[in-house]
């Protein structure tokens, strides 16, 4: 493969910000999608976005119900088996939406969430899924979370966690669909999760837990 030139580079962040303005518009155009702000507000303190995840495009409209101020330095966290697999994707993860991929399977030593731990490192908020795949389950609102919330909570205890409930993208865009369904989607942001110093693991990775799924009642 030829090296990609630096005129190439600047056609590339062009052609991706031109498409993220359109994916943004149409993600809240197809969904209907609204924000609603409980027991937080829009700010420029850096922040872990967590959420639940229930669909491939629960980022983008994440992302996109974060006022301009506040997206430009958020940076989604997204699974590199998915969105590296062709250019397309590779495109639209790294030069459309400024996204961190992981490798979700640990390798020898290596820490899968050492990208994510850089992008906080250099200031960026992120969004992040603590599942770690998407939950197919119709009866089960969460998946149990991963250890990944908890280690990024103690290696960054000065960002703020925020919950974040997204509602109906299941409906919205349905296992093997290509196009959303209009559907009425509601984005919920929480008030930010309490440091709870020494907590456990387990304890603390419920009460996030806890704390998402009560935003799924203010919904209803």
């Amino acid at each position: 493969m030829f090296p990609m030139s630096a005129s190439n580079n600047v056609i590339l962040r062009w052609l991706g910000r031109g498409v993220a303005f359109l994916t943004r518009s149409s993600a809240r155009l197809l969904t209907g999608a609204r924000s609603i702000w409980w027991g937080s507000k829009p700010s420029t303190a850096q922040r872990i976005y967590f959420a639940n995840h229930n669909s491939h495009i629960d980022f983008i409209l994440l992302w996109a119900s974060l006022p301009r101020f506040m997206r430009q330095n958020t940076r989604p966290i997204a699974a590199s088996d998915y969105w590296l697999k062709d250019g397309v994707r590779r495109f639209l993860i790294q030069d459309t939406f400024n996204g961190v991929t992981i490798n979700r399977n640990r390798e020898g030593q290596s820490d899968p969430l050492q990208p994510v731990k850089d992008a906080l490192t250099n200031g960026f908020s992120i969004i992040f899924f603590p599942e770690g795949t998407r939950n197919l389950e119709d009866d089960v609102d969460l998946l149990e979370f991963k250890s990944g919330l908890f280690y990024l909570k103690e290696a960054f205890p000065d960002v703020e966690l925020v919950p974040v409930w997204i509602s109906n993208l299941r409906r919205v865009m349905p296992k093997g669909a290509l196009i959303p369904v209009p559907l009425l989607s509601t984005v919920t942001f929480g008030a930010p999760l309490e440091r709870k110093e020494g907590c456990p693991k387990a304890e603390y990775l419920q009460y996030a837990a806890t704390e998402l799924l009560k935003l799924k009642e203010v919904q209803e």
